[in-house]
């Protein structure tokens, strides 16, 4: 990783090769195998049935700010040419409010004509929420708040506490397929992020858009599970796939020094593409020894829970 981001340093996946492309399986070493194995899932699909026909060939991506110093700004946005919307991590552990708003107001500088969104990962409390939030809104509007607490009960408080000043949405609260089911359930969000990996497949993403925008109108943003330029291939065709889509949450291949291929970013939109990475490629980036043993083992347990 060129920068610290979700709390680590680098990327490690599993990668295999089939009759329909290349998937990816790389679920976070802290996911017990019951949840890595949609992760699994979605790669199979990817390897071995091949994905929907998208609906455009192209899809507009957010440009992705960690949490860093405001001066940091522009030569992270410099690399996201083109996109017009940005999401800003806010609530770091070890860091303040006035380093947040001092972060957004510096993205709000760099892109005066663009949207803005903020990301907690779940790092403040519903009190936290509604004053940051508020502080926040002072600077301009906010195209949503993404997961500024930890659980859906808390993010339905928030949303009926804020009533309307500020769109809302569920991205941790979301790992599996009947997650999003009870975010709209408890009016706990006005927007879904969604991940492919963790719902197991475009497949299972494009059911929970259709389920969710005829329930509850909640609209949805696909995003990357910080994949590889193999597994982001599965990323784009789900949003390609989704009419009337947010703005993707997958531009995060620039934070990578080194991956499998590339999705070039152009004009602040992906093209829909397959990655097949080169032999060289992967003997570059590949591990071996206990490493690559306890991937190799966790794939085995996670496609046995498949059957």
């Amino acid at each position: 990783m060129r920068v610290r981001f979700r709390g680590i340093t680098a990327r490690e996946v599993v990668v295999f090769d089939g009759p329909a492309g290349w998937g990816e399986f790389g679920p976070f070493p802290e996911y017990d195998d019951a949840e890595a194995a949609h992760w699994l899932r979605a790669g199979i699909e990817a390897a071995y049935e091949g994905f929907p026909a998208p609906l455009r060939d192209a899809v507009a991506v957010n440009a992705t700010v960690p949490a860093v110093g405001p001066s940091r700004v522009p030569e992270i946005l410099a690399r996201f040419p083109g996109c017009r919307v940005a999401k800003v991590k806010v609530a770091e552990t070890g860091q303040t409010l006035a380093q947040d708003l001092a972060r957004v107001a510096a993205v709000r500088e760099a892109l005066p004509d663009g949207a803005i969104r903020v990301d907690a990962n779940g790092g403040w409390t519903v009190d936290q929420a509604e004053r940051a939030i508020a502080r926040l809104l002072e600077g301009g509007p906010l195209d949503y708040a993404e997961q500024p607490c930890a659980t859906v009960e808390e993010l339905a408080e928030l949303r009926r506490r804020l009533d309307g000043a500020c769109d809302l949405a569920a991205d941790e609260s979301i790992r599996r397929a009947g997650d999003p089911m009870r975010v709209a359930e408890l009016g706990a969000a006005d927007v879904a992020v969604v991940k492919v990996a963790p719902l197991g497949g475009v497949r299972a993403v494009l059911e929970v858009a259709q389920t969710l925008k005829a329930a509850a109108g909640v609209r949805v943003t696909v995003s990357s599970a910080l994949d590889t330029a193999v597994g982001m291939s599965a990323g784009i065709v789900a949003a390609a796939c989704i009419p009337d889509g947010n703005a993707a949450g997958l531009g995060t291949g620039g934070f990578f020094a080194a991956d499998l291929g590339e999705h070039p970013l152009v004009d602040g939109a992906l093209r829909v593409r397959a990655v097949a990475p080169s032999v060289q490629r992967v003997e570059a980036l590949e591990v071996s020894g206990e490493q690559r043993d306890w991937w190799l083992a966790r794939l085995r347990r996670c496609a046995a829970l498949l059957g």
